[in-house]
């Protein structure tokens, strides 16, 4: 695909964004998050050169790759998928911008400790199983308040910045309207807590219609 294709492409998605952001409120702002794991380096520079700047990746030594691939460009590296404890050493190494995905107490533990070993800090999403799904990770909804507290006093070195979740697998709107509401409602009740990344490319808009500020969109932005 060509860069022209590319922005048309892109600036339709943008569109669909603002509409959406616009039935929430004309205040709301939603950041974009490219979740590149399915392209190549190539199409990454490409989606850069039309103005995205954050990518967020699943794995972490795609992570890697990628962002030595790409070492020439300020990219925003995010990281969105599940973080197995042993990866940990490789993820500092790129040192992304944020991690969308603290989903247990053990990881928060393992991550600190790592981080306090090189005196580093990292910004951080703690995940939320808002559809009770038993093939997700996550804390469950009424869990997150007293963990998230646990977290942020037991581990200094993790730089709190609100939640993520994903929505629920299913084809109802309003069964994944509630997931979504779910989240939001916890996320409006946690201290200092900024962003609320939720929405894929098969729900964003829904997503922000419930007040998600960070959307992780895949394969809708790299058309075949």
């Amino acid at each position: 695909m060509t860069q022209l294709k590319y922005k048309r492409h892109f600036d339709a998605i943008i569109e669909r964004v603002e509409k959406a952001r616009l039935r929430l409120n004309d205040h709301h702002i939603v950041k974009i998050v490219a979740a590149s794991k399915y392209v190549d380096a190539e199409a990454i520079e490409m989606l850069y050169a039309i103005g995205q700047r954050a990518f967020g990746e699943n794995k972490v030594q795609d992570l890697v790759t990628k962002s030595e691939q790409l070492d020439a460009l300020p990219i925003e590296w995010h990281f969105i998928g599940t973080l197995q404890k042993n990866k940990i050493n490789h993820l500092l190494s790129v040192k992304p911008h944020l991690v969308h995905s603290i989903d247990s107490l053990e990881l928060a533990h393992a991550l600190n400790e790592r981080l306090e070993r090189d005196a580093m800090t990292m910004r951080v999403l703690i995940q939320i199983n808002s559809a009770y799904e038993t093939s997700k990770s996550g804390f469950l909804p009424e869990e997150v308040a007293d963990k998230y507290a646990q977290i942020a006093e037991e581990c200094p070195r993790l730089q709190l910045q609100g939640v993520m979740s994903i929505g629920a697998h299913t084809d109802e709107r309003a069964v994944i309207t509630k997931s979504f509401e779910t989240t939001r409602r916890i996320f409006e009740t946690l201290p200092n807590a900024k962003i609320c990344s939720m929405g894929m490319s098969g729900d964003f808009e829904l997503a922000i219609e419930c007040g998600s500020n960070m959307i992780r969109l895949g394969s809708i932005l790299f058309p075949k």
